[in-house]
């Protein structure tokens, strides 16, 4: 579960969002990839296109199998991993964005 803190007034929380992912989808935080300009140009929508590297921050309980017992979710809070990149949700809590995929969207877990 990832708890987003919004505003703070008079020393306490004015409000706040919980944002608990389900089934099998996790919630991750876009990591940004550093762009080296090695003298090569680079067009204006490098800049603008989606990451496809992120940080687990809330993993689901896993998906209900057939036989009605949850499966284990491979990932962890904390793990780096590479995604497909038109495969997540784009929200946003708390004026900050994240991403909402589900277990088969991640390729990679990067150590």
């Amino acid at each position: 579960m990832l708890i987003v803190l919004t505003r703070w007034q008079d020393g306490k929380i004015a409000s706040f969002y919980m944002l608990k992912p389900l089934s099998d989808h996790v919630v991750i935080e876009p990591l940004k990839e550093e762009k080296k300009k090695s003298g090569i140009i680079l067009p204006d929508t490098v800049e603008k296109e989606k990451s496809e590297k992120g940080k687990v921050i809330a993993v689901g309980p896993g998906k209900m199998g057939e036989d009605g017992k949850r499966m284990p979710m491979e990932l962890k809070k904390g793990n780096v991993v590479v995604f497909t990149k038109y495969g997540p949700n784009e929200v946003k809590v708390g004026g900050k964005e994240y991403l909402i995929a589900r277990e088969e969207d991640i390729l990679a877990i990067l150590d």
